[in-house]
């Protein structure tokens, strides 16, 4: 996978947070970012189909460029839409009293994230609405440096945090500075800094 259809990958994922479910994004963030192209081109057009997520002409196009077989007919069986459907989440500062709590990943991420770009770690909590793929938790939106490897950033991070405690969040990582999705724009806004402290 040359360099620029892999930023088309990352745009690509980006463009769905929030739509497909997390772990089946986080799949294919994952395999993009480990060199699977393919594994990663399944996970997401399969997710697609399977969730039911409808795309617009302009994300097919963007899927297609990505893909190593532009005519994959997976890409067919995912559903057409004219316009980005609203957001299913909303974004607070502050989580509710019976909310997880998220200060031991703080620790690793603010740890880490130096080490993948990093420039600030926010955090904010996830509620979902009607028609949701994912439950109400703790995200993370790391914004990097550009240039930075979004994907391999998120690889590394999701990675970290499942190796040091076993723990699952969401996470975004965004360039910072740069303009974004609805999702992560939306999570940004609400979201409070958590390193640098």
């Amino acid at each position: 996978m040359d360099v620029q259809t892999y930023a088309t990958a990352s745009t690509v994922c980006a463009l769905l947070a929030g739509r497909l479910s997390d772990d089946t994004l986080g799949a294919a963030r994952d395999h993009y970012s480990g060199g699977e192209s393919e594994l990663a081109e399944s996970a997401l057009l399969l997710g697609l189909a399977f969730e039911g997520v409808g795309i617009t002409r302009e994300e097919q196009e963007l899927i297609r460029a990505s893909l190593e077989e532009p005519d994959n007919p997976d890409l067919d069986d995912v559903a057409v839409i004219d316009s980005v459907p609203p957001l299913t989440y909303r974004f607070s500062p502050t989580a509710p009293p019976s909310a997880p709590d998220p200060s031991r990943a703080d620790v690793v991420l603010s740890t880490d994230a130096p080490r993948h770009g990093g420039r600030r770690l926010r955090r904010v909590w996830r509620e979902p609405l009607p028609g949701a793929r994912d439950g109400a938790t703790w995200l993370y939106v790391l914004q990097v440096a550009p240039g930075t490897d979004e994907l391999g950033a998120y690889s590394a991070l999701t990675s970290r945090l499942w190796v040091v405690l076993q723990e699952k969040w969401a996470l975004e990582v965004v360039v910072e500075g740069s303009l974004l999705p609805p999702y992560q724009a939306a999570a940004l806004t609400a979201a409070r800094q958590i390193w640098p402290g």
